[in-house]
């Protein structure tokens, strides 16, 4: 079997493309007439309706249900390991081009319905127009890169010779992995996780975020439609705290494979390794967490391309990606100039429901993430001296871009992670103190250095200790392919997420040698 050659699915223009634009508006009609359905727990194929219930919502319209959801508990996770370790045997089995076929036909069915899926984000998460057409597009790549990449694993893997033998190495899939994607992300990362799961030979049970669990719906129902077995990929939304431990406990649970915060990732880590009686293996723990990111502007950088940088990456999509830029550490001598042209640029940014086509910041997640980040605003206030922003009006969960300026290197607001459209703005002395600066957090994830002098981006690649770092551009937006994504300490295991490395993840290594005559 052999693919085209990969290439990153091209963004929709909505201004410029005018049937981009339609197509947009009638995915969102659309999908407004389906909210509010009821979906099941997924099993082997089968939809089970459950007593107990939860609701999504949108955040932009919290009166306004996305999907009702049967809620799993510890009886029905048991079943879903049961039926993902039953369908192991079979799809294990297979032949990797007859899985990367499933998997490069869910591509195909992500590429025909771009705008649909983009429009289901956009009411369940807030993504506006721009943000939600960028996961997809996400979505669509993790599909098509792993499946080339599973051809390129497939097979006798060359070794060093031996005389007297012929020798060899396989890689054969692990078993059974818990599925746990964040709502931040909700197709780009679940279609990851999973496609990454399954093309290898594995099998899952999905759990969704609560707060997106329909995007994560719509997608299983693209894996089935394009050919997916029963019970390779099985759907348990319900609470983290009993369900998701339950899952990551179990004996037949061979690995785990989480994105979302440092707390959930680390509790994730420790219930992993305590071995469950009857457990055969070391599970293996595949964990994407938090950030605290920071751009640093220097003295010798064009201002203009820094300020736009820092407020692409700080306030797109509200501030809510771990990669997101919550700190800019800025050298005094362009402290000021600096300052005053992200003013001017981030009041440009409009807050609005993500529906509307001009929307250019829609909601936080939810309530308790919008009253937790207001929270982290007053704390910023009291450190540091408040620019712009604070809570914003409307009926969701709305917060206006905000930027709190003279925030000390070791405030709260410059440590701890916030997840919300929060920037601190830090003074340094020089470019020494603002390297030390950037490494000066518990997290290395994503970090980016503005200056024009080469030395400095030499030193800055030598010294900034991020799992992604980028020069003369904003810290977000991780291409697969061109850019693995995954950071140091804090921020999870660096399982450089859309890069060469990745799948080995998913699988294990099996040496063979034969003697021959």
């Amino acid at each position: 079997m052999k693919l085209p050659e990969f290439k990153n699915e091209p963004l929709s223009d909505f201004k410029g493309n005018a049937a981009h634009r339609a197509g947009m508006e009638k995915a969102l009609e659309t999908v407004r007439g389906e909210l509010g359905r009821e979906y099941g727990v997924v099993i082997a194929g089968e939809r089970i309706k459950t007593p107990e219930k939860f609701t999504s919502t949108n955040p932009a319209q919290p009166q306004q249900a996305v999907g009702v959801f049967s809620k799993a508990d510890e009886k029905l996770a048991e079943k879903a390991i049961q039926a993902a370790d039953a369908a192991f045997k079979s799809w294990s089995q297979l032949p990797a081009e007859a899985r990367v076929k499933v998997v490069a036909r869910t591509a195909e069915i992500l590429r025909d319905r771009k705008f649909y899926y983009a429009a289901w984000m956009t009411y369940e998460v807030g993504k506006n127009w721009a943000e939600a057409d960028a996961d997809v597009a996400e979505a669509i790549d993790f599909c098509e890169y792993y499946a080339r990449e599973m051809l390129r694993f497939d097979g006798p893997q060359p070794v060093v010779p031996m005389p007297g033998e012929r020798n060899y190495l396989r890689y054969i899939p692990l078993g059974v992995g818990v599925v746990i994607p964040p709502w931040n992300f909700p197709l780009a990362i679940t279609t990851g996780i999973t496609s990454a799961t399954i093309v290898t030979g594995n099998t899952a049970v999905l759990k969704p975020s609560s707060d997106s669990p329909t995007i994560a719906y719509k997608f299983l129902e693209a894996l089935e439609e394009a050919g997916m077995p029963p019970g390779v990929v099985n759907f348990i939304p319900g609470p983290g705290g009993a369900v998701g431990d339950f899952l990551v406990r179990h004996p037949r649970t061979r690995f785990v494979a989480f994105t979302g915060s440092k707390d959930v990732g680390l509790g994730i880590n420790e219930l992993a390794a305590k071995r469950a009686p009857g457990q055969l293996w070391i599970k293996r723990v595949i964990a994407e967490m938090g950030g605290k990111d920071s751009i640093v502007v220097d003295s010798d950088s064009d201002l203009d391309a820094a300020a736009d940088g820092v407020a692409a990456a700080s306030f797109g999509y509200q501030g809510q990606k771990c990669s997101a830029c919550s700190r800019a550490i800025v050298v005094e001598k362009v402290y000021d100039a600096f300052l005053e042209k992200l003013r001017a640029r981030v009041a440009r940014i409009k807050v609005s429901d993500p529906a509307a086509p001009d929307s250019d910041m829609g909601p936080v997640i939810n309530a308790k993430a919008q009253q937790q980040i207001l929270n982290y605003i007053e704390a910023g206030k009291k450190d540091g001296r408040l620019v712009m922003g604070g809570e914003a009006s409307g009926p969701g969960y709305f917060i206006q871009p905000t930027v709190i300026a003279d925030v000390p290197p070791k405030g709260k607001i410059a440590q701890e992670e916030i997840f919300g459209p929060v920037l601190a703005v830090i003074k340094a002395k020089d470019f020494d103190e603002a390297l030390e600066v950037a490494n000066n957090t518990e997290y290395g994830l994503t970090g980016a250095v503005y200056t024009k002098n080469r030395q400095k981006l030499d030193r800055a690649e030598r010294e900034f200790h991020v799992g992604n770092l980028y020069f003369n551009r904003k810290c977000t937006g991780a291409m697969v392919g061109a850019h693995p994504f995954g950071g140091f300490n804090m921020s999870g295991t660096d399982s450089k997420v859309g890069g060469r490395d990745y799948l080995l993840l998913f699988l294990q290594g099996k040496s063979l040698a034969e003697k021959v005559s």
